[in-house]
């Protein structure tokens, strides 16, 4: 990874310079990382990209070309404080796959002013990119009820985003991603068929004539057999074959008459998708294909999939819809200084209060593992008594002096954590209608 010290605003680097100017640069501080509300409709949050934030402060450095940038706007004082710049505080933060809620702690970053105030920019585009993407994807996962999700979202998104849109689906539940640099770079495990332009590729091609001459045939569907065993050809009667791009139900037809009743599965990417996926596995059991799989694809959301519920789907592809946070493309956290030399401090803006002081946070639940409020305390203070509910603490050490502690939870971990979380909520937070957040957040002064 090259440098992540530019991807940053510039008001903090001129928040820097004015705090070495004038000596208060070095005072010790915590910044907390939160979310003041959750987006219209929701009631709780994933956090995700804790794991990207910690490798991509790694890189937080400022070589001679990225001096060069801000060299341009800033004094040589802070020129040279910046060339030896390491961040060396503590984080602390809610474990990545961990279910938030409106004021929830999920960040804590504490130790200088200077060292912590850079800081802000490269969490939260993290942070807020990746929890917006983690909590439309859990939700998905929840709606579609066990069923295969394959992520397919990257034609809709930014391409250097793509990946991680990618792996924070998959922390949330997603299965497969069909974008290969998130195969890589994260090992979210791939997927990918075919797409209608295979089959348009094989209109038009020659065809023996009944009188021995070939010739050329533009109908519709007239070479999608073709297309079919290319497709399964290469790839084997696993395979998952694309329909619709003329008649479903000659599609279907065509493809079982090539692959025969072992085809994999069928792909329906238009159309009134549940009318089509009835139709489809009649055909198919017709036809003797009983465990060929049916995949939709097409605009789906969390909506859409949950009215897909009783239909005979066995697999969504999702695109759009989950790579834009399913119309909360921000999780809407921000990144705010609520201590100094050990002093509360607050915004008293209003509608956008903060809560002064460095904070804990625990999560009471019944025996049976349901969750019911979320406490968030001074972390100088006493834990607040249970009062005969469990308790876990949410708040997890991330770095101890500027290093990555030992044991961070891998991606499969997170998978389990959001699972887990998932199931511990009342089952009205899972809910897809409006309404407050899952549990009540009850905050201690």
């Amino acid at each position: 990874m090259r440098s992540t010290a530019l991807l940053t605003d510039q008001y903090e680097l001129t928040m820097l310079a004015a705090a070495l100017g004038d000596g208060s640069a070095h005072r010790r501080c915590t910044f907390e990382v939160f979310a003041r509300r959750l987006p219209n409709g929701r009631r709780y949050g994933v956090v995700a990209g804790t794991g990207r934030l910690v490798d991509a402060l790694a890189h937080f450095r400022f070589e001679e070309s990225e001096l060069a940038i801000v060299a341009g706007f800033l004094d040589s004082k802070t020129i040279d404080w910046l060339r030896d710049y390491r961040f060396t505080g503590d984080i602390d933060g809610y474990p990545e796959g961990e279910l938030y809620f409106p004021g929830s702690p999920i960040l804590s970053v504490r130790g200088s002013f200077a060292e912590c105030v850079l800081l802000e920019t490269l969490a939260l585009s993290i942070l807020n990119h990746d929890s917006a993407i983690a909590s439309a994807a859990a939700r998905m996962v929840s709606a579609a009820d066990g069923r295969r999700m394959i992520e397919m979202g990257s034609r809709r998104a930014h391409e250097l985003a793509a990946p991680s849109c990618s792996r924070a689906a998959y922390l949330a539940g997603f299965d497969a991603t069909s974008n290969l640099e998130a195969v890589r770079r994260f090992g979210v495990p791939g997927a990918g068929t075919s797409a209608h332009a295979f089959t348009l590729l094989h209109m038009g091609m020659a065809v023996g004539g009944a009188d021995g001459v070939s010739k050329y045939s533009a109908a519709d569907g007239a070479h999608e057999a073709a297309a079919f065993r290319g497709q399964i050809d290469a790839l084997g009667i696993g395979t998952t074959l694309l329909v619709d791009t003329f008649d479903i139900t000659q599609g279907v037809a065509t493809a079982i008459a090539i692959a025969g009743p072992e085809l994999g599965g069928v792909r329906i990417d238009s159309g009134d998708l549940g009318v089509l996926a009835r139709q489809v596995r009649d055909q198919l059991d017709g036809l003797g294909a009983t465990k060929t799989r049916i995949v939709v694809s097409g605009d789906l959301d969390e909506y859409a999939i949950a009215a897909l519920r009783a239909e005979p789907v066995d697999a969504y592809g999702v695109g759009t819809s989950l790579v834009t946070g399913s119309g909360a493309p921000t999780a809407g956290m921000v990144y705010k200084l609520v201590e100094v030399d050990g002093l509360p401090v607050a915004k008293r803006s209003s509608h956008k209060e903060s809560r002064g002081g460095t904070k804990k946070a625990i999560r009471l639940s019944r025996r049976t593992g349901t969750v019911v409020e979320e406490i968030v305390y001074p972390a100088a203070g006493n834990q607040p008594a249970a009062n005969g509910f469990e308790v876990r603490e949410l708040l997890a050490p991330l770095v101890r002096g500027g290093e990555p502690v030992d044991g961070l939870p891998t991606l499969a971990d997170s998978r389990k954590l959001v699972a887990r979380g998932l199931v511990s909520l009342p089952w009205e937070g899972l809910k897809l209608s409006a309404g407050e957040p899952a549990i009540p957040t009850t905050f201690v002064n």
